[in-house]
């Protein structure tokens, strides 16, 4: 988390960029505040799992990022998390079958599907390709935040726009695969 958190912090100026074309402009900051957050309260208090590092961490976001983002990616923490339940060590696979129920209840809270032009549309590739390899789920994840640009967003603020969505790049598909990229660089040591 606290390698996704420098990863977000990095990033937050794309991200906001990405979100003023088809947002409002306040999700790279929004992230930023929130996974600083989430690095705060693990440095201060490590839980002793990873599932219960997982429900901290959302409901760190779902406390303190605004907008759809903060209970989204708060739900996909907290539910993955609460799968993973209290194994001291998880292998890729129970990670990926963990974040598999996160992603269903984030599909589930936003009404939304791959192909929404949403952070489902890096997610969902990512998590399906994670049983191969850190590196194959952060691939898969980069390649469906760029699947997003022809789309037209059909949830979330960006589908108020209409035809005018297509051409960008989504920022909640964007702000996925940056997670997905810190988790590969972390795994890879």
């Amino acid at each position: 988390m606290a390698a996704a958190a420098e990863t977000v912090d990095r990033e937050a100026g794309r991200l906001t960029e990405l979100d003023a074309a088809i947002g409002d402009a306040d999700h790279g900051a929004n992230l930023r505040r929130g996974f600083a957050a989430v690095a705060r309260v693990l440095a201060e208090e490590p839980p002793a799992t990873p599932g219960a590092v997982l429900v901290a961490a959302g409901r760190q976001l779902i406390s303190t990022v605004g907008g759809a983002s903060g209970p989204l990616y708060g739900t996909l923490l907290r539910r993955a998390g609460k799968a993973l339940g209290e194994a001291g060590e998880v292998s890729r696979a129970e990670l990926a079958e963990a974040l598999a129920a996160g992603v269903a209840a984030v599909g589930q809270l936003g009404g939304a599907a791959p192909g929404d032009k949403t952070m489902l549309d890096a997610l969902t590739p990512a998590v399906a390709a994670l049983p191969g390899s850190f590196a194959a789920a952060r691939a898969a994840a980069e390649e469906g935040a760029a699947a997003t640009v022809p789309l037209r967003a059909r949830k979330g603020r960006a589908s108020y726009l209409g035809e005018r969505s297509v051409g960008h790049q989504d920022p909640g598909a964007t702000s996925s695969a940056l997670l997905f990229a810190a988790l590969e660089e972390v795994a890879a040591g």
